[in-house]
């Protein structure tokens, strides 16, 4: 318990001493342009801004979707022979929903650029 609390000070005391060096060190250059609002990578009230196709969202989100879902089977692999037939099984019956799952987004179109 001490040493936690012990690490915590050391890393408040160093977060503190990191933002006063960089007041008493860091530039004082006052700009007009670095004094505006910034609005996710558009001029300020910009009149119109280009929203981002729904393609890229659910291709993004499958991706993120499919990724995760591999990323387990690095540990099945690992302890695959400690888990004999019944660990086979179940993986085998992830594997399947994990199938269908990519059956159905490619079915409804999910991965065709051009519609």
């Amino acid at each position: 318990m001490l040493e936690i609390l012990l690490s915590f000070l050391i890393f408040g005391a160093l977060g503190v001493v990191l933002v006063v060096m960089n007041k008493i060190l860091g530039p004082r250059s006052l700009n007009p342009l670095k004094e505006t609002p910034f609005e996710c990578g558009s001029p300020y009230l910009q009149d119109e801004i280009n929203p981002v196709p729904i393609k890229f969202a659910t291709v993004a989100f499958l991706f993120l979707l499919f990724d995760i879902e591999v990323v387990f089977f690095f540990p099945w692999a690992v302890v695959f022979k400690k888990l004999g037939p019944k660990g086979l099984i179940i993986m085998g019956s992830y594997l399947l929903v994990l199938i269908f799952g990519f059956i159905y987004a490619w079915k409804k179109g999910a991965f065709e650029w051009e519609k």
